[in-house]
């Protein structure tokens, strides 16, 4: 898990284009998705995580996001009702 305000922009970018971030996450709601996510870009910086895989982010706790992972969070969603 990397923490958005502990890294530089560049160093952001050079990392996504290397595909070594793939998803995005908010570290107070626990809740991560895609990097194209509309609800993800309106996030605060120092809320905003960076993960490798979905497999980090569940291992971290956080939950797929309702908006641009609908199938991942429904799956979720009824793991827990």
């Amino acid at each position: 898990m990397t923490k958005h305000y502990e890294i530089s922009d560049s160093h952001l970018r050079n990392k996504i284009k290397n595909a070594e971030i793939c998803f995005g996450g908010n570290q107070k709601l626990k809740i991560y998705g895609t990097l194209k996510c509309s609800s993800g870009k309106r996030m605060k910086r120092e809320n905003r995580v960076f993960f490798l895989s979905e497999n980090e982010a569940k291992e971290n706790g956080f939950r797929p996001c309702g908006h641009c992972m609908k199938p991942e969070y429904q799956n979720w969603k009824n793991g827990l009702i």
